[in-house]
């Protein structure tokens, strides 16, 4: 139901905004409506419909360039110029959907509606995960072979690190329409595709949601003890279970045991060989410590970097692993302390914008900022943020909490940009 402040000539941007998270799980489908709304915040912007000089965008345009004067300066000395480059220029096209979101979402009655759908959306996912279980085959089709892969489909084995960065929407959304009860059941909803999809980091994000959420919930020690406790039991209650039940989970969990031998061999084991990747990114860094290789150039340099016989390294093309596995490797390794400085500097942004807001605005930006906080948090493994699918997830969440702590309880200006 559309709430009586929101028209129906008004729902349409948001539904854009929307349509991105809808088609994530098919491919390159969601960078239409993406385009869509950079084209619709052009026009706004030359209407002076959005201006560019207000508090928000300033901080839209600000998070950008801590994000992609990075990717500029590591250009000029990048191993692979024409994958920097093209990089480099692909990338602007979060900016103005940043602004269209910011403006689409400008009015704070939109925002329980919109993050009960957001909500709504990856709970759908799960279910369909819960399908792919006890049938093989979900919306994406058969399930790959050692893990749950849900509507991604097994090349596309997504799942786990979209259901837990997404989490809070689907969390949040149960705590403000049930309670905490429906906040508890929500959160074993997610465990068993979160930990069946196989991805360790999802497992970690979703844990930190979980202890995050807990402490927000209780705001007491002794509670938040208590609390962390009933989680550990059921979460380790369930990947027993698991661990017995799924020969596909089992694996996962003796991969990850071998870390308690000690050895280097054995930790890079457990790890799935990153150890080898974040030797190979130091050495990268420290090769070129001010602008790194460039952008999206880690695979073209690895060879160069990385150990005899590495299993990354492929001889025949010689390129070796696509991306440094861990968000501050990475950025050191392609843009260089100049742009981890910018990185760091672009946290401390969006930080201080939350200190700033009032409570209403903290409330809506509460789903999307955990998540970025899930997304980003450095003691994890991670997606690539400079590449096409992960990076436009970044910047859709970052457009998110922008306009959360933007929107306004009213607005004069006309719903539409045409």
């Amino acid at each position: 139901m559309i709430p009586p402040s929101v028209s129906r000539t008004t729902l349409w941007p948001a539904l854009f905004v929307l349509a991105v998270l809808v088609l994530l799980p098919l491919g390159r489908s969601s960078e239409l409506p993406l385009a869509c709304g950079g084209i619709a915040a052009l026009v706004l912007l030359a209407r002076w419909r959005v201006d560019w000089r207000d508090h928000t965008s300033r901080l839209v345009f600000a998070l950008f360039a801590c994000y992609w004067l990075p990717a500029l300066l590591s250009g000029f000395a990048a191993v692979e110029h024409g994958k920097t480059w093209s990089t480099v220029a692909v990338t602007l096209r979060f900016l103005p959907f940043a602004l269209f979101t910011v403006w689409a979402l400008r009015d704070a009655a939109r925002w329980s509606a919109l993050t009960a759908a957001i909500g709504m959306i990856v709970a759908l996912w799960a279910i369909d995960a819960y399908v792919q279980m006890a049938t093989g085959y979900s919306l994406g089709g058969a399930a790959e072979m050692e893990r749950v892969s849900g509507i991604f489909g097994a090349g596309n084995l997504k799942l786990g690190p979209v259901l837990a960065v997404l989490s809070p929407f689907v969390l949040l959304a149960a705590r403000a329409r049930f309670g905490r009860r429906g906040l508890a059941l929500a959160f074993v909803l997610l465990v068993a595709p979160i930990l069946l999809a196989g991805s360790r980091a999802a497992w970690l994000s979703y844990a930190l949601v979980g202890v995050l959420l807990a402490w927000h919930e209780t705001r007491d020690p002794r509670r938040f003890l208590g609390v962390l406790a009933a989680l550990a039991i059921g979460i380790g209650t369930l990947g027993a279970l698991a661990w017995h039940d799924s020969t596909r989970f089992g694996a996962r969990i003796e991969r990850s045991l071998l870390a308690l031998r000690g050895t280097e061999r054995a930790i890079d084991e457990a790890s799935a060989g990153r150890l080898s990747i974040w030797h190979t990114a130091l050495a990268m860094s420290a090769a070129h410590p001010l602008t790194g290789v460039g952008v999206r150039g880690f695979r073209y340099a690895y060879p160069h970097y990385a150990a005899p016989n590495d299993r990354f390294v492929d001889t025949a093309s010689d390129i070796g692993a696509s991306h440094a596995h861990q968000i501050v490797l990475e950025v050191l390794s392609e843009t260089g302390v100049l742009g981890l400085a910018f990185w760091i500097a672009g946290a401390w942004l969006a930080l201080r914008a939350w200190w700033r807001a009032d409570a209403a605005a903290r409330a809506r930006a509460f789903a999307p900022g955990l998540a970025l906080v899930a997304m980003c948090f450095p003691l994890n493994t991670h997606l690539a943020f400079y590449s096409a699918w992960w990076g436009l997830l970044f910047w859709w969440l970052l457009a998110l909490y922008c306009a959360a702590l933007a929107a306004r309880g009213e607005t004069s200006e006309a719903p539409h940009p045409t």
